[in-house]
């Protein structure tokens, strides 16, 4: 196990100032996202990095529609990191580009053999788990996940800190440039994301990081479900809320109908697949595009019970650490690591892994896998901020 850290920034103020500390102070990690996502899309598609921001613009209108000030954070960034607009949004609606470039390669080729082998290029892989107090044996409520990426993308994962009256201070782990991810906030409201896949119609939707954000942005567990339950998102995604008071729903969102899932005895897990509902427009042909989410989810369901047997939140934060950390289908699995025989630029890992106790504020990360890293305890506490629970 080594100690090593990850990144902390702090922002606050206004959009357009907040995004400006950001940029400032996130310049060199930004840089070295762009330089990665130039590399990779040259490399998957062919596509030079104008083209990129090229197509990343078409999401600047229906972003400015719904979140205005979301645009004025990211220019804001830009500014801040000495780079454009588009440089910014792109790297926020990246995962929308790489869906949006993904099917229209598989069309052209018409090939079923692509409709198989290149969905995994689409969808980030995680393993999200909610645990609530009649799951834990200290009676805390517990959430967090694997998060996990393209491993190239690895030095460019930081942890933000926004405080921006009046909405709650929210605590996320992003890729740099990004205003939004997964991450929790003072209002006592955790996010815990994953990719779904799946092909649906071209209509545009929101970015992912647009959508998550406006969640933690949310004052209340049903503003959160609303944020996700009126929005319209590019892709597919899962997200786990769980928050302080001891509640915890899975909704399975999705350019068109979701699907929805709740804990069993206070616990709830999600990895990359459907587990409510296959969709009506995949149902006929549907696989798994992480076919190793089959395995993590129960893997860490197993693990995650034995929080049962614990009687103080060390002991908790221990087992949690234990169970995220399992290698059953190695080198994929719960914690996952680079499959040396791809070529670097598919190299998948676990960047971090999040362990949140709702109940006192605590937040702990692994900068990078957990089987390699010790959680880091983070410098703020969830409810320093405004709108803490009473």
């Amino acid at each position: 196990m080594t100690a090593a850290t990850i990144p902390t920034v702090e922002i606050s103020g206004p959009p357009a100032e907040r995004g400006r500390q950001y940029g400032e102070a996130a310049r060199g990690k930004i840089g070295a996202a762009l330089a990665y996502y130039e590399e990779a899309f040259g490399e998957s598609s062919g596509l030079t990095w104008a083209q990129v921001t090229a197509r990343a613009e078409r999401w600047l209108e229906p972003v400015r529609g719904y979140a205005p000030e979301l645009v004025e954070e990211m220019t804001g960034i830009a500014e801040g990191a000495g780079v454009g607009l588009l440089d910014v949004l792109a790297l926020n609606a990246r995962g929308e580009i790489i869906y949006d470039q993904t099917f229209a390669r598989m069309r052209a080729r018409a090939d079923a053999v692509a409709d198989v082998a290149d969905d995994r290029e689409v969808t980030d892989g995680c393993t999200s788990f909610a645990v609530l107090g009649e799951a834990s044996g200290d009676g805390h409520v517990y959430c967090g996940q694997n998060w996990d990426w393209r491993a190239g993308a690895a030095d460019t994962v930081l942890m933000l800190r926004i405080v921006q009256p009046p909405h709650p201070t929210v605590i996320m782990q992003v890729e740099a440039g990004q205003i939004g991810r997964q991450g929790a906030n003072s209002a006592g409201i955790a996010l815990n994301a994953n990719g779904l896949g799946g092909r649906f119609d071209d209509t545009v939707g929101l970015p992912q990081t647009v959508i998550r954000r406006r969640v933690l942005d949310s004052e209340s567990i049903s503003e959160a479900v609303d944020v996700l339950c009126r929005t319209r998102g590019h892709i597919a995604s899962n997200a786990l809320l769980t928050c302080r008071e001891g509640f915890a729903l899975d909704l399975e969102t999705t350019p068109g109908a979701h699907g929805w899932l709740y804990p069993d005895q206070g616990l709830l897990v999600h990895g990359n697949h459907y587990q409510t509902t296959v969709p009506v427009q995949l149902a006929a042909r549907y696989r798994p595009e992480s076919s190793d989410s089959l395995i993590r989810v129960p893997r860490a369901e197993a693990g995650l019970r034995r929080l049962r047997e614990a009687t103080t939140p060390d002991e908790s934060r221990k087992l949690i650490h234990q169970a995220m950390s399992d290698h059953l289908g190695h080198p994929e699995g719960l914690c996952t690591h680079p499959d040396t025989r791809q070529p670097p630029v598919k190299w998948w890992m676990t960047l971090l892994s999040s362990c949140v106790d709702l109940t006192s504020g605590d937040y702990h990360v692994t900068p990078g896998t957990p089987c390699d890293h010790e959680y880091q305890h983070l410098p703020w506490n969830l409810y320093d901020g405004p709108h803490a629970p009473n």
